[in-house]
């Protein structure tokens, strides 16, 4: 019934402005006026208009700076975020003179210039200055933001120093998983062939090349289940379906047949690479260490996703089939950054920045900055495996089952009464 009423309230509405401009138009013809004659009141009247409109359009976009900042991005949380909100409030300030000067320009020149009886419009087809002026201008603005924006970004993306920490961030619907490289800070190699339910992350190891052939060749689907299947007399297929059996056992084929070339070509030296790494479930939390180079290398095992930390002004696409890189070094602690937003449960975190799916929302993942002491005794907590305690990290020599740091409470030992207080939440 609401529905219906608001229904006729709006055709009638509609109905009333129609008759109101039919009675304008009447009266316009009583006064034997034509339609496209405009009244000198009203030019006045739509030019005082378009001035008040300026004045108020500008006042709000001055109140909003003043409410809740120039940029709201808040502050920058590592050493490159500085210079990049450096780079990002230039743009803003260009764009903001040239929001207020054109627009001062429009509505002026509206008021201005208003018509006026017998005053002829004078006719400006050209003017190579002005032609000049907002050619070069523009494209003189541009190639500065554009070189900063570039020195940055190769800035950014160039490769850490050797004392920097190797980070590993493999992005799959709908969840991060870290890799952290273990004493020798060097991550350990991988190939996507070697892919399954043991190897998630494809690390490239002797033993990990083996049990990827011993599943491609013995396990239930595998090549040789599927060969009994269709040389079993007794078993009758669908055309589409054995098709599809045959066309399977192909490709498996192939991939064997590469393994077995990885196999004979790995060097099982470069296993060690692999054992000490760190891996933290998508449950767990990142901790980073203040003042401290991080060079994260990112991976994708479905579609492309977008790791954003957006405290420390950090974006980088993960693709498929490809690694992609970003440097850069935390400079404010989780419980410092409490203090200056006055915040007691703010926590840093990791996003996905492309809608991956369904899920994307979920695509989160905790990260937590610690001084030096609480991130040394955090990190000698998770590197030496303990099979006794829960569910939380691994290294991966010990990579079945996943266990747990020892203790969250014992980080507190040498860690600033601050950062143990995040530790042990």
């Amino acid at each position: 019934m609401t529905k219906l009423i608001v229904l006729i309230v709006i055709i009638l509405g509609v109905v009333a402005i129609a008759q109101l401009v039919r009675m304008y138009e009447l009266s316009s013809k009583l006064r034997n006026r034509r339609e496209e004659d405009i009244p000198n009141r009203d030019n006045r009247l739509n030019a005082i208009l378009l001035l008040v409109f300026m004045f108020a359009f500008f006042a709000s976009v001055i109140y909003l700076f003043s409410e809740y900042g120039f940029s709201g991005r808040g502050e920058a949380a590592s050493v490159h975020g500085k210079a990049t909100d450096w780079l990002l409030d230039l743009n803003l300030w260009i764009i903001t003179a040239v929001f207020f000067l054109t627009n001062t320009l429009l509505f002026g020149f509206a008021f201005k210039y208003v018509r006026k009886p017998g005053v002829k419009a004078y006719w400006f087809p050209h003017d190579n200055r002005l032609e000049l002026v907002w050619t070069v201008v523009p494209a003189v603005v541009l190639a500065i933001i554009i070189i900063l924006g570039l020195k940055s970004w190769n800035e950014q993306t160039d490769h850490a120093s050797k004392e920097a920490i190797r980070v590993e961030l493999f992005s799959k619907q709908f969840d991060w998983t870290v890799r952290m490289a273990g004493d020798d800070n060097t991550l350990g190699f991988f190939d996507y062939k070697l892919t399954n339910d043991n190897n998630p992350l494809a690390l490239l190891t002797t033993k990990t090349i083996q049990d990827a052939i011993d599943s491609m060749e013995n396990s239930s689907t595998g090549i040789h289940a599927l060969e009994l299947k269709l040389n079993d007399p007794k078993l009758i297929f669908a055309p589409e379906d054995h098709a599809l059996m045959v066309k399977d056992l192909g490709a498996k084929e192939r991939i064997v047949r590469m393994l077995y070339q990885l196999k004979a070509r790995h060097n099982s030296a470069l296993d060690a690479r692999a054992m000490d790494d760190i891996v933290f479930n998508a449950s767990d939390t990142l901790y980073l260490c203040k003042d401290q180079q991080y060079e994260f290398n990112f991976r994708s095992k479905d579609v492309i996703h977008s790791a954003y930390f957006p405290h420390f002004r950090v974006q980088m696409n993960t693709v498929p089939g490809q690694t992609t890189r970003f440097k850069f070094t935390p400079s404010v602690t989780t419980m410092e950054m409490r203090d200056k937003m006055s915040n007691p449960k703010f926590n840093y975190v990791l996003m996905c920045n492309k809608i991956c799916g369904s899920s994307h929302y979920k695509m989160k993942l905790m990260v937590v900055v610690l001084d030096k002491p609480a991130y040394k005794k955090w990190y000698a907590s998770v590197s030496k495996f303990d099979p006794k305690a829960a569910d939380q990290c691994k290294t991966f020599r010990n990579i079945y089952p996943v266990g747990k740091p020892k203790a969250a409470a014992d980080l507190t030992a040498t860690a600033t009464p601050a950062d143990s207080a995040i530790v042990t939440k």
